[in-house]
Formats: structure tokens, sequence, C-alpha cells
């Protein structure tokens, strides 16, 4: 798993959803990503992070 270091119930509930890298968020926006429970604004903040470190973004609503 490429994911940056978030709480272990994040970790958990992102993996149960099926994302184990980092790609996979461009695909979905961050409020999709807090609809999942036990991941939170903060772990959220950590993926954006992450993200714009590899030059990626969440993807925007249409």
């Amino acid at each position: 798993m490429d994911l940056p270091k978030i709480s272990k119930p994040a970790d958990r509930a992102l993996h149960n959803a099926g994302f184990d890298r980092l790609e996979q968020f461009t695909k979905v926006t961050e409020s999709d990503i807090l609809k999942i429970h036990g991941v939170g604004p903060k772990a959220v903040r950590i993926l954006n992070v992450a993200l714009k470190e590899k030059g990626l973004c969440f993807a925007q609503k249409s």
C-alpha cells in the first residue's frame, strides 16, 4: 500500500473500500472519501498533501 501515514481506522476504512494506491484518489472527490465511515477531514488533508506532492489532486465536482 502506498498511502501516506494516516490513522489506523481511516487506513482500514480506505483499504476496505478498495483504496490501496494514491493514484486511485484522482478518480473521486474529497466529499466521496469523507462519506466512507472512519475517514475524517484530517485523513483527507493528509491525502491531499500526498497527492499534491506527486502533482495529482482529487477529482473535481462536475
